[in-house]
């Protein structure tokens, strides 16, 4: 018997048939832009490459390193030989064939001791993996960028596409009420014409409309390789807030230490300066210790039948020094002192655009969230003159056209709106790109103020 609490109930049965309807009452789930931005990662190929430059740009710290490490290798040989002679005396030298057979092996031992070009390729490879870093960290902002960019994209697509049938269904209304008050006589066949005229062109918009909605769609498709049913929109109550810290030059000055192409050229500015080191090693005398062992037997020679074992080792230091190489060493010199300026040259111009960049993107910024709030206003405005339109033409001091013309602002308005607080989202994100301090934090902060 059940236990207190327990009761039975009848039996419920769902058909299949029922289930599967059900299921296909529900849409399907909207993605988030992390979730996008998710796909992208794994999907992006110009991401995908840039990782993996990064882990090959790793891999000169481990080749430096062992140009200073010893290196050991081992040689064996091994042969058979037929000796045939013949003789012309056969008493001083009687002739013979034999066939003796002959082995060996040889290990080999080298440590640099002095060698002033592979230390300053050492040094200069953790440079080379800080630009690699630096490379894969732009390609990784590029991508948020690129994501949010292509996101908002089909937002404002999907907005305009939303608007435009709002305006088509006003439209509609009004030229019934317009053909109505031509039938009774209180309005004239130019209200219906101009309603008409209106209707026909809103037609032609919702076509443009939608032919630009499903391209934005393919854009978001080639970062992530999947197609989105719905993506969640922005919420209606976001409020756009100033960036912080507040001023412009504490950008820009975050902008000319850590954005990603300044870390990347003050990178390569440096790996050029160990060039011009490593060209300048090359005139300098190169020290080893060298070491080497082997053993070699075999069973007979030309000059005897009787086999021998021979083992070696020796152990030595070994000196060169370049005294002349046609002139190609004084070059190659000449060559990075010439790279290793240009690249001063390089690191100024990054900072300068990376200060240039931050300064635009900041403007853009501030001057975004006052257009919103313009258009907030605006867009107040538009309604109640909309609202004033629709009533003097239904007491008649207004004419069917100034309402069409008072419902086509209102549509714009909102358009414009929505455009606006998508465009400040991604400045926003831009700056912080141009500062080089983008992080998946902050399209988690542009996540949160989608609709859940």
């Amino acid at each position: 018997m059940p236990g207190p609490g327990w009761s039975i109930q009848p039996c419920r049965c769902i058909s299949v048939g029922a289930l599967l309807l059900a299921v296909a009452a529900f849409p399907a789930a909207a993605e988030d832009l992390l979730q996008v931005y998710r796909d992208a990662q794994r999907y992006d190929a110009v991401y995908t490459g840039a990782r993996y430059s990064l882990e090959a740009g790793r891999e000169r710290i481990p080749q430096a390193r062992a140009l200073l490490l010893p290196s050991l290798s081992v040689t064996a040989s091994g042969a058979a030989v037929r000796i045939e002679q013949e003789s012309n005396n056969e008493l001083l030298a009687p002739p013979f064939v034999r066939s003796p057979t002959t082995r060996a092996y040889t290990f080999s031992l080298s440590q640099p001791v002095y060698r002033p070009q592979n230390f300053a390729q050492y040094q200069q490879a953790d440079w080379q993996v800080r630009q690699a870093e630096a490379t894969y960290g732009q390609a990784a902002q590029d991508l948020a960028l690129r994501v949010s960019q292509a996101y908002f994209d089909v937002q404002a697509a999907q907005d305009t596409l939303t608007l435009v049938g709002a305006q088509k269904a006003a439209i509609s209304e009004q030229l019934a009420q317009a053909k109505r008050n031509f039938e009774v006589g209180t309005a004239t066949i130019t209200d219906t014409h101009e309603a008409q005229a209106r209707y026909d062109l809103i037609v032609a918009q919702e076509i443009v409309a939608q032919n630009d909605l499903e391209s934005k769609r393919r854009a978001l498709q080639a970062i992530t390789g999947k197609e989105y049913a719905q993506l969640k929109p922005l919420r209606n109550d976001v409020r756009m807030t100033p960036p912080e810290p507040t001023d412009m030059q504490s950008w820009v000055e975050i902008a000319e230490k850590q954005a990603y192409p300044v870390v990347a050229q003050e990178a390569a500015t440096q790996v050029a300066q160990f060039e011009v080191k490593r060209a300048s090693g090359a005139h300098w005398p190169t020290i080893d210790v060298v070491g080497s062992y082997g053993n070699a037997w075999d069973t007979g020679s030309q000059q005897t039948a009787i086999g021998r074992d021979i083992t070696t080792s020796q152990i030595g230091l070994q000196l060169a020094f370049p005294i002349y190489q046609g002139g190609g060493l004084s070059s190659r010199e000449r060559e990075a002192a010439a790279n290793y300026l240009k690249s001063r040259q390089d690191l100024e111009n990054a900072k300068r655009t990376s200060a240039l960049n931050t300064r635009q993107n900041y403007l853009a910024v501030i001057n975004g969230i006052a257009q919103i709030a313009a258009l907030e206003q605006a867009l107040t405005s538009s309604q109640s003159a909309l609202d004033s339109n629709r009533l003097g033409y239904e007491v008649g001091v207004r004419i069917n056209i100034d309402v069409l013309n008072a419902q086509q602002q209102v549509f714009s308005t909102r358009r414009d709106l929505a455009v606006a607080r998508y465009n400040a989202i991604l400045n926003h994100l831009r700056l912080k790109a141009a500062a080089g301090t983008l992080r998946d934090e902050d399209l988690e902060l542009v996540n949160r103020a989608l609709q859940p």
